[in-house]
């Protein structure tokens, strides 16, 4: 194995946001894509759990802080380019994704048209209830 003098992700790249892809660690499903910035980068190297920048909100989001299905990073690579993330995690709960499925591709598109492939396995309406 060698090293690399790569310091990390190049965060000059993307507007500053570059695409993390969230991968289940133990049986290699792609539960998400999201994106982060340095600071969420950052925290997520210095928590081990998985902090992205959410575009909708502008603001850090620590994954899970309403649902409670949160993210333990296991491993953090970063492509060729420096400008791609993958986190491989544990996911604490049953779903990764918002809309209650384990992962975030739960659509297939087919011959027939798109085909729901997963399960739903937790309703988004109670789970997100607004105070």
């Amino acid at each position: 194995m060698t090293t690399s003098n790569a310091p990390g992700p190049d965060f000059s790249k993307g507007g500053g946001l570059l695409p993390a892809i969230a991968q289940d660690a133990e049986t290699g499903q792609v539960l998400m894509l999201a994106y982060m910035n340095a600071e969420a980068y950052a925290e997520t190297v210095a928590t081990g759990r998985a902090v992205y920048f959410s575009r909708e909100r502008q603001r850090l989001w620590r994954k899970g802080e309403e649902s409670g299905n949160i993210q333990h990073v296991q491993a953090i690579y970063f492509d060729c380019d420096a400008d791609t993330i993958l986190l491989k995690v544990q996911q604490v709960g049953r779903a990764a994704c918002h809309e209650g499925y384990a992962s975030c591709f739960f659509r297939q598109v087919t011959p027939d048209g798109v085909k729901v492939v997963g399960d739903r396995v937790f309703d988004p309406a109670e789970v997100y209830k607004k105070k």
